[in-house]
């Protein structure tokens, strides 16, 4: 449950800061009335779902569907408020119209994690492979499609879809879930190496942690010898 609302409040961020738009027929042209209208709505929906306060942000993307009834991301900003609320059902036909509307993968991603909280498995799991079909270079797609394939039993698919995450986003958490795998499975010799990989990644990672900071330190050290330089002169 955590994990899909974690997912679910990234896709709320990308939803209203980079927004979807149809892309089968061009805007019609507004009123200057109307564009002010919509813009305050989305600016209520948006407060709204930022202070957690559902009902408000519901009745205001609501009223933008009203008035413009083929507003993919309103729907689909409404199936993530309504998934945020264990309305699952509700979400998912959010997320059906938002897709029918605009093919955006975001769209049939969010569908998937309804499917996958919900316990239907085979659904997710169409989802996420269809959402990854249209955008195969998002490492959180991988990772909920190596959830369903886990939940149904099959973990070389569950462990493929990890490494394609890995692949993307080399990381010692997503090693960590193949690890698990592994030992669940009772693949010594896999989880064997699956260790040592994760223990070669950490040690990775913290050399490039320390030339950042070395690096750093060095660009301090040369800002404060000019000022320094310039303060003598003076």
């Amino acid at each position: 449950m955590i994990a899909v609302l974690v997912i679910l409040a990234f896709s709320v961020y990308l939803s209203f800061f980079f927004p979807m738009t149809v892309k089968e027929e061009p805007e019609p042209e507004r009123s200057p009335k109307y564009k002010a209208q919509m813009k305050k709505l989305w600016s209520v929906a948006q407060t709204a779902m930022r202070e957690r306060k559902p009902f408000r942000a519901e009745k205001a993307l609501l009223t933008i569907l009203k008035f413009d009834e083929k507003n993919a991301a309103a729907y689909n900003r409404l199936g993530i408020l309504y998934a945020k609320g264990q309305r699952y059902e509700e979400a998912v036909e959010c997320f059906e119209i938002a897709q029918s509307l605009d093919n955006n993968p975001a769209s049939i991603h969010n569908a998937g994690l309804i499917y996958l909280e919900i316990g239907e498995y085979e659904k997710a799991e169409m989802a996420f492979r269809q959402a990854i079909a249209l955008e195969g270079d998002v490492p959180a797609r991988y990772m909920a499609l190596a959830k369903a394939e886990e939940k149904m039993g099959r973990p070389r698919k569950a462990i493929e879809a990890l490494e394609s995450a890995y692949e993307l986003d080399p990381s010692v958490s997503t090693l960590r879930q193949i690890l698990a795998i592994y030992e669940a499975s009772g693949d010594t010799e896999a989880a064997t190496a699956t260790t040592a990989r994760i223990e070669a990644q950490v040690a990775h990672d913290n050399e490039l942690k320390q030339k950042k900071s070395t690096k750093r330190a060095s660009s301090v050290g040369a800002a404060s010898r000019i000022l320094n330089s310039r303060s003598r002169q003076k």
